[in-house]
This record gives structure tokens, C-alpha cells and sequence, in this order.
């Protein structure tokens, strides 16, 4: 692929392998159990998907780059916490931080009354993940009921009947934190297509493991939940004019009863929030997009360099977006525009998946210069980054995600992608 490209992986497989080990933590304060973290100004917290993620890279390296059964431990480490902190009616919360009070804040504000977002949808994965890789399912079987537990609580508390998708709550730890389709809008009216994409892996992935633990009826349910989201997301996300997956707006009903509106009232179920954000894409990670839409997202896309196509990959908001920015900022973190790791792997494994080799080969390529560039420079990854010059916007010591550029490297050489234990 060139002397370049083989010279940044090489730097990359050096620098990830001297660091990683960093992510692997021991038992700490709300923590009784080992686990993985992101490194940088996360350190020491376990969080949801940023836990799975880093797992997902990490298991990719053991053998390889990291001993046999090292990250293991760590990454079972990240599901007995989870679980260590689920509430009797299955909430389970998105981050355990390090702090000095009695328990944590998210746990407290759930038993003030407070309803907050949940862990997002990744623990069924994170479980099918581990192991798939082990080869090794009995481990978690004892964690079934809560299982069933956490999906009743999104049924519960977060399930539109309506439109028959998923909503956040509110806009705090969404995964794309200031996502204009939920950030700064009302609680409860946003179906997002991130959350949505994302549960229906969950939802395939719990049939998986229901199916190796001989559940073979709740198999076949979590299939049927499944297929019944991806004809809601079809029906409300997917717009035919735009060929794009958007997030939408659930708060829609006829607002007044009187004479003016005796006629027809309103019959739509959603609104588009035309706001084109990397998670239209994630339909195709969860295999959620038809043949013919994929060819949409690959070709008017993920290839247009107005868009969605910069220098260095995907950038997290399309680059003509109205709220395209790339400033610097924590809490939120900032997703819109800047390149981060995650969103060009989701984007890569996507093509991959539906069969666009080569346009996969080119965000793996972005990537390796993005991230071996940054190394040459500073002698260290960041967490997100300017999609027009590379240049890292902030928070050095980042790993996390990051590391999935190597994932990307080995799956282009045909290693099979850890996404093969996440569902039937």
C-alpha cells in the first residue's frame, strides 16, 4: 500500500502496543472488578460504548501485539461492574466515575426520581463480543435475567409506541454529545438514529446469546424485536428524497380540538431532523441499510467532498452543515465536524460489510495518515481532529477508539472482523 502507509502502521503497532496495557486498570473505589478505560482525561472511569470499543480494539491484539487472554479479564471486568451497578428496575447508568461520594452520581440522580439516559446499547454486544472471541459463553449466562431487566427498562422508559423507536431522554452522554438532532432540544422528542442503529446490533446480538444459552424462544423474540425496529427506522429514518438516514422528531400530535381543526389532524408519527450527521451511516454497521441504500450512502455520501469526504476521513458532521464546527470543547465533547476514530471505523466496517472494498480502503488509508501524522508530530494520539488539515483539536493520550485503526489495517489483509460474533 506504500512505504508511507507501512511506515505509519509500523509506528502505530509500536506506539498501541506500548500503551495499551495504560487502558487495563485494576479494582478502584466504585469499581470491584478490573476494566478497561480510554485513556487521556477519561482515565480511571468506566464508560458504555467507549468501554466496548476499546475492548473490541484490544481483542484484535491479543495474539498479536498483546500476550494471549491479557485483555480478557479486563474487558469481563467492564460487564461484572456494569452489572454490579444495575438498580432493581434495570436501569443500568451509562458511566461509573471515580469520586468520594457514597455511590455514583448517576446511580444517585436515577433514585432522586430523576430519569436520565441508560447505558446506551452495547451491552449485549460487549457480552457477544467477549465471548465470540473466547469461544466462551457460560460465563455470562448468570447475567440473563439482567438482561431482560435492561431491555424492559428501554421498553419501559425510553420506547416510543408511537413510532415504535427508541428516544433519549435528554441530550447528556449521547454518544455524539452535541448531535444538533438532541442536543439543546426537548427531553423525550428525539428518535435518534444513532440509538436506533446501534439497539437493533443489541437486539441481534442478545438473540445470539440467547440461542447459545438454549433460550431458543427469547432467541427468536430478541430476532422478531430486531426486525420490527428496522421496519420502524425504514418507515420513519430513511428519506427517499435525501437518501440519507436522519434522526427524528417524535413530539408530534394535533395540538388544538377545537373548530379550526375538525378536519384532518395530524396522521405522520415523526418529523426528519434533515441534519446530516455521521450516524446515518451506522444503519449500515448494524446491517440495517438495503443493498440499494448502501449504494446511495457509499456513492453520494461517504464521496462527496462537500460532505462527508474530507482528507482525513469521516468527519462527524457534514462539513456544509450550518452548525459545522471544530472548536475545542469538553462536556460536551464536540462531534460537529471534527474527525474521530469511531467514526471512521464505523464508516469503513460498514462498506466493508455490503461489499465497497475499496472506498473502505480509503478511509483505512485516511486513517493510517491521520493517526501515524499525529505520532510523527507529537509523539502521541488526540481525541478528535481537524477533518481539513489533520491537526489534533485536543486531549492528548486519547487510545480508546483510536486503536481501531488497526483493525482496520488487519481486516483489509482479511483477518475476520470481531463484528462476526455480534450476531447470527
Amino acid at each position: 500500500m506504500g512505504e508511507r502507509f507501512e511506515s505509519h502502521v509500523a509506528l502505530l503497532r509500536k506506539f498501541i502496543s506500548e500503551q495499551a496495557e495504560g487502558c487495563l486498570k485494576g479494582p478502584a473505589h466504585y469499581l470491584k472488578y478490573p476494566f478497561i478505560d480510554p485513556g487521556s482525561v477519561y482515565s480511571a472511569n468506566l464508560w458504555d460504548w467507549d468501554s466496548f470499543w476499546s475492548t473490541y480494539a484490544l481483542l484484535n491484539l491479543e495474539g498479536d501485539l498483546l500476550p494471549q487472554g491479557s485483555v480478557t479479564p479486563f474487558a469481563k471486568g467492564n460487564i461484572h461492574n456494569f452489572f454490579d451497578h444495575q438498580m432493581d428496575d434495570g436501569y443500568i447508568p451509562m458511566m461509573i466515575e471515580k469520586g468520594q461520594t457514597e455511590e455514583p452520581y448517576l446511580i444517585g440522580k436515577r433514585k432522586e426520581g430523576v430519569l436520565l439516559n441508560m447505558h446506551k446499547p452495547f451491552l449485549s454486544q460487549h457480552i457477544a463480543l467477549i465471548s465470540g472471541h473466547c469461544n466462551d459463553y457460560e460465563w455470562a449466562r448468570t447475567y440473563i435475567d439482567g438482561l431482560e431487566k435492561y431491555f424492559a427498562c428501554y421498553d419501559r422508559d425510553y420506547y416510543n409506541e408511537n413510532c415504535s423507536l427508541y428516544v433519549w431522554a435528554d441530550d447528556i452522554m449521547i454518544g455524539m454529545d452535541n448531535d444538533p438532532a438532541t442536543f439543546g432540544r426537548p427531553k423525550f422528542s428525539t428518535a435518534n438514529i444513532y440509538l436506533n442503529s446501534f439497539m437493533v446490533s443489541e437486539m441481534k446480538a442478545m438473540s445470539l446469546l440467547c440461542g447459545e444459552w438454549g433460550l431458543f424462544d427469547r432467541q427468536c423474540y430478541y430476532n422478531q424485536k430486531a426486525q420490527k425496529l428496522e421496519e420502524a427506522i425504514q418507515a420513519e429514518c430513511w428519506d427517499p428524497r435525501d437518501k440519507f438516514f436522519y434522526s427524528v422528531d417524535v413530539d408530534i400530535k394535533t395540538r388544538q380540538f377545537d373548530w379550526f381543526h375538525t378536519g384532518l389532524g395530524v396522521f405522520w408519527k415523526t418529523l426528519p431532523i434533515k441534519v446530516r450527521a455521521w450516524t446515518g451511516f451506522i444503519p449500515l454497521w448494524s446491517g440495517t441499510a438495503t443493498v440499494e441504500q448502501s449504494l446511495c450512502l457509499s456513492t453520494m455520501h461517504l464521496a462527496d467532498k462537500n460532505t462527508f469526504n474530507s482528507p482525513y476521513g469521516v468527519p462527524s458532521l457534514a462539513m456544509d452543515e450550518k452548525m459545522y464546527n471544530i472548536s475545542a470543547t469538553n462536556n460536551p465533547s464536540n462531534w460537529l465536524g471534527p474527525i474521530w476514530g469511531i467514526v471512521n471505523y464505523v464508516a469503513f466496517r460498514g462498506l466493508m460489510n455490503y461489499g465497497y472494498r475499496e472506498e473502505a480502503e480509503i478511509i483505512a488509508r485516511k486513517s493510517v495518515e491521520l493517526f501515524g501524522g499525529d505520532l510523527e508530530r507529537s509523539g502521541t494520539l488526540h481525541e478528535y481532529y481537524d477533518p481539513a488539515s489533520g491537526k489534533p483539536v485536543m486531549n492528548g493520550g486519547f487510545l480508546n477508539w483510536n486503536m481501531l485503526v488497526l483493525n482496520m489495517v488487519s481486516e483489509l489483509a482479511d483477518k475476520p472482523a470481531l463484528s462476526r460474533h455480534l450476531r447470527e
